[in-house]
């Protein structure tokens, strides 16, 4: 009984230990909220702005033949239409932008990305955030520095526009030059603090908005021109706010975690309080019960 007095004593602190850990967390996660629901809402403005003004150049006639919609960005061979679609399917590029935390402990944030990704056919996983990394990055064998620096990963915290921008020229180059077909971002949608879904969404090629009207008045230089200028920055304001999207994403699910684990190891607690306290009333009574039947001897 003593043993059992005992264990029960070191899984309480234990649990205790984890009160304190998750408590903790969870006041640090408390403390980001704001600062990156405000980031979120200011990069979804500027990047619906942008978004605007892009498709309204997309509506003008002279961007019908823009390469970015995918018009021609690869020679073609075979002249029968249903074998070229068919070709195109089956040899089709798919780039995968893969946003996820930099840390765990944020309940399904990480996990509900990469089961999105499962179902996806990806010619080319690019990572942004550790946990992505750590994941789909694979290393170059013939990079002699590869494994030396820790810190290669583009954190999802502390990503930049400049790192965006880069990023979108990258995707540019590449797409336009026919090494790739499709540039998709994989994300978490942020909902509510309780609430956050994993998405897709596709920067390249460029999908036309139906709704969407045209420049009015004569343009200088022409809507062309302005369109494949005005890309790269569209790319960028997009891919920058869906990261910020994601780590406000990343911190509200983190929150809720850890609220989580805090009233779970608090529930704990009580239960092993109240199976200790039991323990310790019937090693007494025993204590007590053989002191009696001594002294009636």
């Amino acid at each position: 009984m003593a043993k059992d007095i005992k264990s029960l004593r070191t899984r309480i602190k234990s649990f205790d230990s984890t009160l304190h850990l998750t408590g903790a967390m969870g006041l640090v996660a408390s403390s980001k909220i704001k600062r990156a629901c405000d980031s979120m809402y200011a990069s979804r403005e500027y990047s619906d702005g942008i978004s605007e003004i892009t498709m309204a150049l997309a509506a003008s006639p002279e961007c019908r033949k823009s390469p970015y919609f995918g018009v021609a960005n690869k020679p073609v061979e075979n002249t029968d239409e249903e074998t070229e679609v068919s070709e195109k399917n089956e040899t089709e590029k798919t780039r995968l932008i893969v946003i996820a935390g930099d840390r765990g402990l944020c309940g399904g944030y990480n996990a509900n990305v990469f089961r999105t990704i499962r179902t996806m056919d990806a010619y080319e996983i690019k990572p942004i955030g550790k946990r992505s990394y750590d994941k789909y990055h694979q290393a170059d064998p013939d990079d002699e520095n590869e494994g030396e620096d820790e810190e290669g990963y583009l954190s999802s915290e502390h990503y930049s526009y400049e790192e965006a921008l880069e990023e979108a020229k990258i995707c540019c180059k590449d797409f336009l030059e026919g090494r790739i077909d499709k540039v998709l971002v994989v994300y978490n949608k942020y909902i509510s603090i309780m609430s956050q879904e994993p998405q897709v969404f596709q920067l390249l090629p460029l999908v036309r908005d139906p709704d969407a009207k045209e420049l009015g008045g004569i343009t200088e230089p022409s809507a062309d021109v302005m369109l494949n200028d005005l890309v790269p920055e569209y790319l960028a304001c997009k891919l920058y706010a869906l990261v910020r999207e994601s780590f406000a994403c990343e911190v509200a699910a983190r929150r809720m975690a850890m609220d989580s684990a805090k009233k779970n190891a608090q529930q704990m607690i009580d239960n092993l309080k109240l199976e200790y306290n039991r323990a310790r009333q019937s090693t007494i009574t025993q204590e007590i019960t053989e002191i009696v039947s001594g002294a009636g001897k």
